[in-house]
């Protein structure tokens, strides 16, 4: 375990038709920190979580991940130790049946019979899902939320050091989501969770980060920053459900005011 398995220092970013998307980031995250990151659309989460599993390689500055830089001859390294969940769990899921798609990962790094099955049950097992029950199940015929949690463990079976979700909550029912909420906080493993989901930041992330336009703007309490409605504005955020002011239909609705209420 690593006491700093994320470290990102003078990281700058960009893309071949000129655009800015990384500018001068530096951050450190520590072993099994829950790390929220937050951002407009286009303020550069998703080219900065691409950093850290080597999809994107650093043109200026340094992305270090446990002990390798992000380099091509340090990426399989890099990759085994970082899990990358995408918001779309279909981009994930590939393989015919449930069994089959968790169980890729660590076929392709030689492992076999008692021991791949061992890895695969835990991996199942550690996001709630019976084996006995979607084992040999299509993954084309689950639901949103099934599919994330097998989209999990197939990155689980993996065995990484740390999880990056790109919008976990995404396309999830409110059942769904107070699942996943729970089973995030129950991983004991580095996260760094970028989200639109602000009240799922909340919950879980004691830290969160604030991208704009490419930079850190805010990296600390997550309450301090989700309190702060005009910060949160300012770079086009809105503030959690949970902060905002309840709404009553006697005082607000335009219906109820036409009638008397005494």
């Amino acid at each position: 375990m690593h006491h700093n398995p994320i470290a990102i220092q003078n990281l700058s970013y960009v893309y071949p038709d000129g655009t800015q998307a990384l500018q001068g980031i530096n951050i450190s995250i520590a072993a099994n920190e829950r790390v929220a990151l937050i951002g407009a659309n286009g303020s550069g989460k998703s080219t900065l979580q691409l950093h850290l599993n080597g999809i994107i390689l650093p043109q200026s500055g340094e992305v270090i991940i446990g002990e390798w830089a992000v380099k091509q001859e340090n990426l399989r390294s890099i990759r085994n130790f970082v899990g990358l969940v995408f918001q779309n769990p279909d981009n994930q899921l590939f393989m015919p049946t449930v069994w089959e798609d968790v169980a890729f990962g660590p076929m392709n790094l030689g492992l076999r019979g008692a021991e791949l099955k061992e890895r695969v049950i835990a991996a199942m097992n550690a996001v709630d899902i019976d084996l006995e029950w979607y084992g040999q199940r299509s993954t084309e015929n689950l639901s949103g939320g099934e599919k994330k949690r097998i989209a999990i463990a197939g990155v689980l079976a993996m065995q990484p050091q740390i999880l990056v979700f790109d919008e976990p909550s995404a396309q999830l029912d409110p059942r769904s989501r107070r699942q996943l909420i729970e089973l995030l906080q129950t991983l004991p493993l580095t996260q760094l969770i970028a989200t639109h989901d602000l009240d799922l930041a909340l919950e879980i992330c004691d830290r969160t980060l604030v991208l704009s336009q490419g930079k850190v703007v805010f990296d600390g309490e997550t309450e301090k920053v989700m309190s702060d409605p005009d910060f949160l504005h300012q770079h086009a955020l809105e503030s959690p459900l949970s902060y905002s002011r309840p709404y009553c239909l006697l005082e607000h609705s335009p219906v109820a005011k036409s009638y008397s209420l005494s």
